[in-house]
């Protein structure tokens, strides 16, 4: 188990930072949830030109959205780097495939990105801002990579160990 473990661990340690950074989320709201809606609310005031009516209660949606999309992703990337642990993939491959699919947690940093600049220069500037998009990109392409090199793998037969996996 160790060897196999090994092959995937810089793919599951990024699936567990990003499960660590959702439940964190999650607790930092039920600790503290007016620390969240302070923040937006200081930075909708002192930016009302950027703002309209519906920009507090969106921008606390950004933060909900990261905390969700951190939890939710790393929930069922764990289940796909436990299956690329497992499957008959080359070791390099599997190797390559968990980090792909651990990329993915960079997708909520993305909400999270637009949840800290959205109250100073509003909400589609903060979504189409460039690290917003190479988080968005990277964790999205990642996931979605990993994902195929998988399935490709599970039911295509493709990557197959050659004895030395």
């Amino acid at each position: 188990m160790n060897k196999k473990l090994n092959v995937v661990k810089l793919g599951l340690a990024l699936v567990l930072l990003g499960l660590v950074f959702g439940v964190g989320m999650g607790i930092s709201f039920g600790i503290n949830e007016d620390m969240y809606k302070d923040f937006i609310a200081e930075g909708v005031a002192a930016n009302p030109e950027v703002h309209d009516a519906k920009s507090k209660a969106k921008i606390w949606r950004y933060a909900q959205r990261a905390h969700f999309h951190a939890t939710g992703i790393a929930a069922f990337s764990l289940g796909l780097v436990i299956l690329v642990m497992f499957s008959e993939m080359k070791a390099r491959v599997k190797a390559i495939s968990s980090v792909l699919i651990g990329l993915g947690s960079f997708y909520p940093l993305a909400w999270f990105t637009m949840f800290l600049l959205a109250p100073s220069i509003g909400r589609d500037s903060a979504h189409h801002y460039i690290l917003t998009e190479i988080f968005t990109y990277i964790g999205v392409g990642g996931l979605l990579t990993g994902a195929i090199l998988l399935f490709s793998s599970l039911f295509l037969g493709m990557f197959a160990e050659d004895g030395d996996g």
